[in-house]
């Protein structure tokens, strides 16, 4: 089974799921595109889609270089994790945006491993 391919997938499915809670909140709360601001929960709504926008632009590119060095169960088994962190960043920003630290950490860690894994790969071998 191609594991890494399976989570970049799940990664993009996750971000279009993120955008479709954008445009719902966009309707729920009246925000008349292409405005970015306007009710706080939409604000929130859009603020976790860009983040998530922001850190797939390093995640990707990061979980496809790490699985050429090192073995595609961990290199998946890392990305699963940013996963969970992600969800875990989406509800707490909707809720209460101060505590989205966890899911931010949970976001970001496997984001700095696979970019290590990735350039230790590359230099090292």
């Amino acid at each position: 089974m191609h594991y890494v391919e399976i989570v970049a997938m799940l990664v993009v499915v996750q971000y279009l799921f993120f955008i479709y809670q954008v445009g719902r909140a966009r309707g729920r709360y009246g925000v008349k595109a292409p405005a970015v601001t306007g009710h706080e929960r939409f604000e929130r709504a859009y603020r976790v889609q860009m983040n998530t926008l922001e850190l797939m632009v390093a995640l990707l590119p990061a979980l496809f270089v790490a699985a050429r060095f090192w073995p595609a169960t961990w290199v998946a088994a890392i990305g699963v994790v940013y996963l969970i962190g992600r969800f875990i960043y989406w509800r707490a920003y909707i809720s209460a945006p101060s505590s989205r630290g966890l899911g931010f950490g949970l976001s970001m860690l496997p984001v700095m491993a696979l970019l290590t894994m990735a350039l230790a790969g590359a230099v090292l071998r």
